[in-house]
């Protein structure tokens, strides 16, 4: 297992640096080692003052914003002898501060967005050495505070899987601050700054790069919206801040889902045919409403049964988001949702999540593999993942039970396909 973690350390952070060497220099082709070495060496990616100041005053900025701004507080599940934990959820407040501020320094030439593109290996160095930093300390910290979980120790597996649960500073849950507050506020910012940095060159936006501001801002938005369900989901509640989670919250998520955007920012503006581009942002758009509706339903009926569901109207509330009789499956130890998109398939979100993720390919045209590595990255991933929750929640409700319910939900993915 140490071996393993080691190795998909190393792999991520040579990723972020390939697919950046080879969407700057070489359009988008995967290089070569030597040549990706060659072009490494000649390019800016060692952290300046700058890059380290912007990125660490993000940072600073979204954790005043998380203690400050109003938004309601929710309770998570039962835990250590029925302890709930409570979580401000005033993502959407920060979001909006965060939007109307950057909007502000753009367009008064403080802090110009294309900066964040100029910038952009400095940049990702400075997030790739605050993101270990972070994963060291919420490893060391927890261990000799006594605040690490039961068998957990310091070692290389549980430096990459973690050994604190619940890192927190007062009612801000810090797990849940980096999963939701960087990692996609930073992307919607580093592909905004695609779209000025395209504009400040080119004098123009394309429309892929449209489609690409319209996705990250639908997916950003949603997050910040639905805040209210995280508390409840398996990465709060289960999975322990280790390597793993803070690392990619604070630096992968957001430099590397970029990747189409910078694919398109750094280029010349194309486009589609206006037909192929009005079917790429109708799919994306309909992809989005079933990803938004599913993640709704399934959460809120969980809130329910928890007795912490309230009527919450962030915009948009979109039709079916809520189902308030739903129909369930009832095992004896347990209950599964049968109703809204549940009733068809067993992960409706997974499948809408890689229809986006591949309208984000797509919105790149096919000159070239690296803009699609997120969609095949992201289905390989979901793929295992519905594998993994199927054993685990065969082993949660009993086989029996649980074969059940696959024969009342058949399908995973894609009704009578998979």
């Amino acid at each position: 297992m140490a071996a393993s973690a080691i190795g998909v350390i190393l792999a991520s952070h040579f990723l972020l640096y390939y697919f950046w060497i080879c969407v700057v220099s070489n359009d988008g082709e995967l290089l070569a080692p030597v040549a990706f070495y060659q072009n490494f060496m000649a390019s800016p990616f060692l952290p300046t003052v700058r890059s380290m100041s912007l990125y660490v005053g993000f940072l600073i900025m979204q954790m005043v914003l998380a203690f400050i701004m109003p938004g309601p507080v929710m309770e998570g599940l039962p835990g250590k002898g029925g302890l709930r934990l409570k979580y401000l959820c005033n993502g959407l407040a920060s979001w909006y501060v965060t939007l109307a501020l950057h909007t502000v320094l753009h367009m008064t030439g403080i802090l110009p967005l294309h900066w964040l593109i100029e910038e952009f290996g400095p940049l990702m160095t400075s997030s790739i050495i605050v993101g270990n930093l972070v994963s060291v300390f919420v490893m060391v910290y927890p261990v000799l505070t006594r605040q690490n979980e039961p068998g957990t120790e310091m070692s290389a597996d549980y430096f990459f899987m973690g050994v604190w649960l619940n890192p927190r500073m007062g009612i801000v849950d810090i797990k849940m601050f980096a999963e939701i507050r960087i990692s996609w506020i930073l992307l919607f910012l580093l592909t905004s700054g695609c779209a000025c940095y395209q504009y400040d060159k080119h004098g123009a936006v394309s429309s892929p790069m449209l489609i690409m501001v319209l996705a990250h801002f639908l997916y950003t938005n949603a997050c910040m919206k639905g805040e209210e369900c995280i508390p409840t989901t398996w990465d709060i509640f289960h999975e322990r801040w280790g390597w793993m989670l803070a690392f990619w919250n604070l630096a992968g998520v957001p430099f590397l889902y970029c990747i189409s955007s910078l694919y398109i920012g750094t280029r010349a503006p194309f486009e589609h045919p206006p037909g192929v581009s009005l079917a790429l942002a109708i799919t994306l758009v309909m992809a989005y409403y079933v990803w938004d509706t599913a993640n709704s339903q399934k959460n809120r009926y969980r809130m329910m049964q928890a007795g912490t569901y309230f009527d919450r109207q962030a915009f948009p509330q979109l039709p079916w988001g809520t189902l308030r009789s739903p129909r369930e499956f009832t095992m004896k130890k347990g209950t599964m949702l049968v109703d809204g998109w549940w009733q068809y398939v067993r992960k409706p979100h997974y499948a809408a999540d890689m229809v986006m993720a591949l309208c984000w390919g797509l919105a790149c045209g096919f000159g070239a593999f690296i803009p699609y590595f997120y969609f095949f990255f992201l289905s390989a991933f979901l793929i295992h993942r519905c594998r993994r929750d199927g054993q685990r929640l065969s082993a949660k409700y009993g086989e029996a039970d649980w074969n059940r319910y696959c024969q009342r939900v058949p399908y995973i993915l894609i009704p009578y396909v998979y």
